[in-house]
């Protein structure tokens, strides 16, 4: 019963405090008056502070209260260690292929307009919508080489 009172503390109520800040974002985005975007940033600036702080003392908290779940995660370190790895390779992917969407999606638009316009330029269009799409390449390629290190 104490590891899943470890497990609450850790992880899920600074998660709900990370979500409750990303909601907070998506209205700043389609709000277009300054002075309330900037309320809202900073609220949600705010909230992220006080989630990392919660975050930083349950975890204080859970260790000192659970000494025997403490030694448990001490002796499967390289687990851990193992499972980050995995985390950082497939952060490494998804980051990069979203930033690679995003440099697309504004890109491939203007390089066929540019192309309807003047067939001569569909080179230099393709140049900068390949370019988008190798941030993904170098993020896969990133994620690649942190596998072959684990």
């Amino acid at each position: 019963m104490n590891v899943w009172r470890f497990i609450n503390m850790l992880y899920l109520i600074p998660t709900a405090a990370v979500i409750a800040a990303l909601l907070l974002l998506l209205p700043a985005r389609k709000n277009r008056d300054t002075g309330r975007a900037r309320r809202r940033l900073v609220m949600n600036a705010g909230l992220f502070v006080v989630a990392a702080a919660l975050m930083v003392v349950m975890a204080v908290g859970a260790a000192a209260e659970a000494p025997e779940a403490a030694a448990a995660a001490t002796a499967t370190a390289s687990d851990a260690g193992q499972g980050m790895g995995f985390l950082a390779a497939a952060l490494a992917t998804g980051l990069s292929c979203l930033g690679a969407g995003i440099a697309i999606a504004s890109t491939a638009p203007a390089a066929i307009g540019a192309f309807s316009e003047d067939p001569k330029a569909f080179g230099k269009a393709l140049i900068f919508v390949v370019l988008g799409e190798g941030v993904a390449l170098y993020g896969l390629l990133i994620s690649i080489l942190l596998i072959n290190k684990l």
